[in-house]
């Protein structure tokens, strides 16, 4: 016996896993003249709107229960989007921590009036945080890996998020650095 009380952790039962498939999903919506920006391409803002809701939808349905969007990194968008265009937003959880989890969108469009293939025109990594009725944060259940690919964005999810946390730890030690040395940012 120890000294130690006990954690919310430790009184928390085990949340029994989730196979990823369970909450993949594709959101698809058509771009039109009210999505251009000044090019007259789909404006990003768009898109990332469209991430941001395909993401959400996945964490929710991982975490059953609300989750809010904790960040986004990684955003590329590698081709332009055109009015006409169908958008199909791809989302998956890759990776969960203890409250948070990662999720991973891929965006392909495709002419609404053609036969060919979808292209890649972005991806993004999001982290949302599950939240329970007051807004603190809840369990969400673990991540089960089915296949080769999901096992491969565990990893890679894994990789990101120490990135994440060292990228956050360095820039706090910087600025109590600076605070300490009389700056004030």
């Amino acid at each position: 016996m120890t000294d130690q009380a006990p954690t919310a952790e430790s009184e928390t039962p085990d949340i029994p896993g989730k196979p990823i498939s369970a909450s993949r999903t594709t959101l698809s919506h058509i771009m039109t003249h009210a999505d251009t920006n000044l090019l007259g391409t789909v404006h990003g803002g768009v898109i990332m709107k469209l991430v941001d809701d395909a993401a959400g939808a996945v964490a929710g349905r991982h975490s059953g229960g609300p989750a809010v969007t904790a960040s986004m990194d990684e955003m590329a968008f590698l081709e332009p989007v055109r009015v006409g265009d169908l958008v199909h937003v791809k989302a998956q959880v890759n990776w969960t921590g203890r409250t948070s989890m990662e999720v991973g969108v891929r965006v392909l469009a495709e002419r609404w009036n053609e036969s060919t293939p979808a292209t890649h025109v972005g991806s993004a990594y999001l982290v949302f945080a599950a939240v329970d009725a007051d807004g603190k944060p809840r369990r969400v259940p673990p991540a089960l890996p089915e296949t080769e690919r999901d096992k491969r964005r565990n990893q890679e999810a894994q990789i990101r998020r120490t990135h994440r946390l060292a990228r956050r730890r360095e820039i706090l030690e910087l600025r109590e650095r600076r605070a300490a040395d009389g700056f004030e940012d």
